[in-house]
């Protein structure tokens, strides 16, 4: 047996509860997994609480990321004791996740999880530092360097934001940080950003085109806060798309794109190929001191991660959750 969130669902009213599952239970996949940590993001706030309808089948284990060793495998890619990681490919919506002590998935959503990170830290990295990596690479094969000017990174005390802000700092850039919680000004600057910007600058409709201001940016919001940083990226610059925080729409022109040559790269972290994965994940290991990642993490225990997706989805929760399932697990 094993400890699990479960989710489900009976006459259109959603229930969770923390419970205790066996083997048996488990869905279909040739590789089963001990689940050392996992970790929550918003999408699994918003599974959890089902304030969206992220579940696509019930009944469901959420959490869209792991950190395990392999228990078993008929998968030729990998064998028992093998350290892995998983971000992404539908788990938590259609197939069961991480937020439990065991998971079965199918090997080649799997990738190794490097050396450098250990179980918990990978955790604190998880889909919102590997969708950081993203981003980054996105701008790199842009053409983005430090020389091009500052980068803007929106939602910037959030996941995706914290490591962000941090990755880019490392590698040399002059990062300004958007957030709406002023009391995290200094927790942004000891990640590196070196100007804090309230959302609230972002929050109404602007101009078409406004002054050029930063070289590329990392959005986590879309919305108005997207079109507004749109209008304000230099000639030739890019910014990185991977969130809807401040909603679906984009209530934007064209203006950016065809006068200042503004590329907007999405990016997309639950289907991505392989090899993709494993370059961020490489990249992470060279690119994202692990010192900074206590800084930005908070511990959930599996028994508080219901309450902690509702402060989660209300911008309470600063950097990354953490939610070690078998600290035994190195």
């Amino acid at each position: 047996m094993f400890d699990a969130i479960l989710i489900d669902k009976a006459d259109d009213a959603q229930t969770v509860k923390l419970t205790q599952l066996d083997d048996d239970a488990l869905p279909e996949g040739d590789v089963t997994v001990r689940v050392a940590a996992s970790t929550l993001n918003y999408k699994d706030g918003l599974a959890v609480t089902g304030k969206s309808p992220v579940v696509r089948k019930f009944p469901m284990v959420p959490g869209i990321d792991f950190a395990g060793v392999v228990e078993s495998s008929t998968s030729p890619d990998w064998k028992e004791g093998d350290r892995v990681v998983l971000n992404g490919w539908g788990v938590g919506e259609t197939h069961w996740g991480g937020l439990a002590g065991k998971a079965r998935v199918k090997g080649e959503w799997l990738v190794p999880l490097p050396d450098a990170f250990s179980m918990q830290q990978a955790m604190a990295i998880g889909t919102a530092g590997y969708t950081s990596m993203l981003c980054v690479l996105a701008l790199e094969k842009n053409g983005v360097t430090p020389a091009s000017g500052p980068v803007l990174v929106t939602g910037a005390a959030g996941g995706v934001g914290s490591v962000a802000v941090a990755l880019l700092a490392k590698l040399g850039h002059e990062v300004h940080a958007v957030t709406g919680r002023p009391e995290e000004s200094d927790y942004l600057k000891a990640l590196g950003a070196s100007e804090i910007l309230d959302r609230a600058e972002f929050a109404e409709k602007g101009r078409p085109l406004g002054k050029e201001r930063w070289a590329a940016a990392v959005d986590v919001a879309g919305g108005q806060v997207l079109a507004n940083v749109l209008s304000q990226i230099r000639y030739g610059g890019t910014v990185a798309a991977c969130g809807l925080a401040a909603g679906m729409g984009l209530p934007a022109t064209v203006a950016p794109f065809i006068l200042r040559g503004v590329t907007l790269a999405g990016i997309d972290s639950v289907m991505r190929p392989k090899a993709d994965r494993i370059e961020a994940w490489t990249r992470l290991a060279a690119d994202l001191d692990p010192a900074l990642l206590a800084s930005m993490t908070v511990e959930v225990p599996l028994s508080e991660v219901i309450p902690t997706c509702e402060r989660l989805l209300a911008g309470q929760v600063r950097g990354r959750a953490v939610v070690p399932i078998d600290p035994s697990i190195a």
